[in-house]
């Protein structure tokens, strides 16, 4: 049924592409009516079994669901365009994973078509696939929670907005639209075009990064522009938990109470402060004004990992775009459409930590992690540690893979991290100022696999591995 659908949504560019005669409408269409016909037949094939999904079926189908979309996805860019099919998939699960890696050059002159495509894909995939579909097909409904918990971001997965699992994808939904609308409009009235303005929107509400051009957000050369896009990025890395109990209640005490909120805001502003007067005297930009214009954007679309940018920053001191980087890793909030580890697990630690310092200096003390005064269960602390051994052990495999195909060190590691955190540009050859388009077809692919193991979260893709997963 995921792919049936799927071909609906390819006829969207399709439609796009014949109305502006563009080259590429033909190969959306056909791909469409071929991704229809085999979801047809799969269908068939398997219409007699009927069972309700157990907890295992969620993670298989959430992670299948990904890999066979990014396959139907891949097939209008590799049939248009002169690129191998290993950096067609690579760019559409780029997409779907809201990644915004890119091995595509000439975005100016590209057909309208392929641009709307990569913004509706990231679009799409900001939310959540799996998401959507428990909220519009009936038929998932039975195994709803068990696709939530698969899907959704964050340590604490069994926490719903609604007492229906179907209501709770609704309302998030609901948001990102809402939201969504809200970006476009704003964009417009700051000087886009309405085409910019769409595919803009598509890739900032889901922290996606892709553009319509080359030169990302400094072809506009546009403060206004610039602080709609600062605006929309820090709201969509926060929790749309809160939006929803903010919007229910009509007051931002949900998120003045969220700790995770709180650190996320103060830690961006931190770091927009400190890359700013890093920036201003280093000289890089004569006033301060224009120091903290840069670092404000570039910071936030790092941090966020949405990936624009409106200048190189890799020509910055070297510190700072590390710095960026590592950020991006934790920053964004559990329940966001960003990326990387959360700040709600970031929290835990540091509290994890400060309690076993506090145990060896009072032995007898009693002191349990705890949110908001409520105490952290055991469950979600093993859970944390378990997800931050995976991410590293991810990471130190994945860029020992790629220096033994020959990439450079620096390359190598912050693609990894860009990759891994749904980022996007790293630097060096996958800096702002490059792409992935000089990487090697087994390159592509190891990033592509980290990249889905970023978007859910490591531990969904990972489990299918273990050999106790398939005994009954």
């Amino acid at each position: 049924m995921l792919v049936i659908a799927f071909s609906f949504l390819l006829l969207l560019p399709a439609v796009f592409g014949l109305f502006g005669e563009d080259a590429a409408a033909g190969d959306f269409l056909s791909t469409a009516i071929l991704t229809l016909f085999v979801g047809i037949i799969i269908f068939f094939l398997t219409r007699v079994e009927e069972r309700d999904l157990r907890p295992r079926d969620g993670f298989l189908l959430v992670a299948f669901t990904w890999v066979v979309l990014a396959f139907f996805a891949s097939l209008p860019l590799y049939f248009h365009l002169p690129i191998s099919y290993s950096s067609a998939f690579f760019e559409a699960i780029s997409g779907l994973t809201t990644t915004g890696a890119t091995v595509l050059v000439g975005l100016d002159e590209m057909p309208r078509s392929i641009l709307f495509w990569r913004s509706l894909l990231q679009w799409f995939g900001g939310m959540g696939i799996i998401i959507l579909a428990v909220a519009i097909l009936p038929l998932l409904g039975v195994g709803g929670m068990q696709l939530y918990k698969a899907e959704i971001s964050g340590p604490t997965k069994d926490n719903k907005l609604t007492p229906r699992i179907t209501e709770t994808a609704k309302a998030l939904w609901g948001i990102y639209m809402a939201l969504s609308l809200l970006c476009f409009v704003a964009y417009w009235l700051a000087g886009m075009s309405w085409f910019d303005a769409l595919i803009h929107t598509g890739t900032t509400v889901a922290i996606g990064g892709l553009s319509s051009h080359d030169a990302s957000f400094a072809y506009f050369n546009s403060p206004a522009i610039e602080a709609v896009a600062i605006t929309f990025m820090l709201l969509a890395g926060i929790n749309f938990a809160m939006h929803f109990s903010a919007l229910r209640k009509m007051s931002i005490k949900p998120y003045q109470r969220c700790p995770e909120t709180r650190f996320y805001l103060l830690a961006v502003a931190a770091m927009v402060c400190f890359v700013t007067a890093n920036l201003w005297l280093a000289g890089h930009y004569e006033s301060l004004l224009s120091a903290f214009r840069y670092a404000a954007f570039n910071v936030v679309s790092v941090v966020t990992t949405t990936g624009y940018a409106n200048t190189d920053y890799g020509l910055w001191p070297y510190h700072i775009g590390w710095l960026m980087i590592l950020f991006s890793a934790f920053a964004t909030c559990s329940g966001s459409t960003g990326g990387g580890i959360k700040m709600i697990r970031l929290v835990i630690m540091f509290k994890l930590a400060s309690q076993e310092l506090t145990r060896i200096v009072h032995p007898r003390a009693v002191a349990p992690v705890s949110l908001n005064g409520n105490a952290v269960g055991q469950t979600v602390i093993f859970a944390v540690l378990a997800y931050m051994l995976f991410y590293g052990a991810t990471v130190m495999v994945a860029n020992m893979a790629l220096q033994i195909t020959g990439m450079d060190d620096v390359t190598a590691i912050s693609a990894v991290l860009a990759c891994i955190n749904n980022l996007g540009p790293g630097l060096s050859e996958v800096g702002p100022a490059g792409n992935y388009s000089g990487l090697t077809a087994a390159q592509l692919w190891v990033l592509s696999f980290t990249m889905l193991l970023g978007r859910l979260e490591l531990l969904t893709v990972l489990v299918i591995l273990v050999p106790a997963f398939w005994r009954d």
